[in-house]
């Protein structure tokens, strides 16, 4: 982002994401930063910082400082520790057949990222990507805790076939997905289809594709947005059936606007992903 508050805002949501999805407690927060002060000046450092430690607050949990290093580009990130009693840790690795998938935020970040460094988006469509990958995945968290899930992970940099590959993996069990009902970002298809995709979605498709069986014929545009890696992107929740409804439910109720049943999981397998 060109920004350097909403910069800051994203990095944090990013990094506070990891403990929301083991269904812990953010407690504190250490900022990372890498950055070429002579180049840049202090104004946008600061921007960055105040950024991440709004964002920190809004969490509920304490920024307590951090380390930086002069670099030729800006980096910025945190470490964060978070809390939750051992018997109720939410892993990767319980999913179990049967379970519904729900994902909480639509894809296409990095589609629209790219978009954006190449100035293809308005204003409003810059303001309303940079409000989801900002937006915290608290609320999110806190349902799933309240419902009682099996298995959570968020999808960030492997894009959504990368992390569904590892769940299914260390839960020793095959899953569909069907395209159709994928949540996706207002024009990620249409970029998507234009060549606008990051080269980091191709590294996804060489590492996971051996895993991944394609039914059908599908658009091209749709299977690469499932391969995009995202910036602090929603939950995938392995559910039971029976609690579907009440999470979905749950999570509309708290605000999460669109969350989707994306597939299901088919049974113990060796980790196969299966796109309908």
């Amino acid at each position: 982002m060109d920004d350097p508050y909403q910069f800051g805002e994203i990095a944090a949501a990013n990094a506070l994401s990891d403990v929301y999805t083991m269904g812990a407690k953010p407690i504190t927060a250490l900022n990372l930063v890498a950055y070429p002060v002579c180049e840049l000046g202090t104004d946008t450092l600061k921007a960055i910082l105040q950024g991440g430690s709004d964002k920190v607050a809004e969490a509920g949990a304490v920024l307590l400082g951090g380390h930086s290093v002069e670099d030729e580009e800006p980096k910025y990130g945190l470490a964060v520790t978070g809390i939750i009693h051992p018997d109720k840790i939410i892993t990767n690795s319980g999913a179990r057949e049967g379970d519904l998938l729900v994902l909480t935020k639509p894809l296409g970040t990095g589609v629209l990222v790219t978009a954006l460094k190449g100035g293809l988006l308005s204003l409003e469509e810059e303001e309303n990507l940079a409000k989801g990958m900002a937006a915290l995945n608290a609320t999110a968290a806190n349902v799933m805790r309240s419902v009682g899930v099996h298995a959570c992970t968020d999808i960030t940099g492997f894009g959504l076939l990368g992390h569904l590959r590892e769940m299914a993996e260390n839960s020793s069990v095959d899953m569909n997905v069907d395209l159709t009902s994928v949540p996706l970002l207002p024009r990620a298809e249409e970029l998507a289809g234009e060549g606008l995709i990051p080269a980091g979605a191709y590294r996804n498709r060489e590492h996971f594709e051996d895993h991944i069986e394609i039914r059908g014929k599908l658009k091209q545009a749709l299977l690469d947005i499932l391969f995009d890696p995202q910036t602090s992107g929603g939950l995938l929740i392995a559910v039971p059936q029976e609690r579907g409804d009440q999470l979905l439910s749950g999570l509309r109720r708290s605000g999460i606007v669109d969350p989707r049943v994306i597939g299901h999981v088919l049974g113990s397998g060796t980790g196969k992903i299966i796109v309908h």
